[in-house]
């Protein structure tokens, strides 16, 4: 079954978060942990991991918090799936040579192959600004 990890999940979570605010505003991990429950114990893993990845600032001290490193619009889940995911496909059979005994002689994997880049280019397409709209769509819809 293709299926993302917990800590990847988490971090859209705090990317999603940060997304929803204007791009200057700092917010706090416990403010983050408190919206998007998260776990004490993996948001500070998280936080760092984004911020080795280059998707989030930090800022230390009283006045300190993360925010985005550049716009929402520039930032994909395809992005932060690869930075996360060691192995993110859809069969094993195509994320290696030679894990499929049959290679390119079988159908299957040609199938599997094919359904794994649909999956990618989605990832690719959607940005958090766009997870940012339907958010706020959402939320507008709940409040109705």
């Amino acid at each position: 079954m293709l299926r993302i990890n917990r800590q990847t999940d988490y971090a859209v979570r705090v990317l999603l978060a940060l997304a929803k605010k204007t791009p200057e505003t700092r917010l706090s991990t416990a403010e983050i942990r408190e919206e998007m429950l998260i776990p004490k114990s993996v948001s500070l893993r998280v936080v760092a991991d984004l911020a080795r990845g280059g998707f989030i600032e930090t800022f230390p001290g009283r006045d300190g918090g993360i925010s985005l490193a550049r716009p929402a619009e520039e930032i994909n889940l395809l992005q932060v799936t690869e930075h996360f995911e060691a192995n993110f496909a859809i069969s094993e059979c195509i994320h290696a040579k030679g894990a499929c005994p049959f290679e390119d002689k079988c159908p299957v994997r040609r199938r599997w192959a094919r359904l794994q880049a649909v999956i990618m280019k989605e990832l690719e397409s959607i940005t958090f600004a766009h997870l940012r709209e339907d958010a706020f769509a959402l939320q507008n819809l709940s409040a109705t």
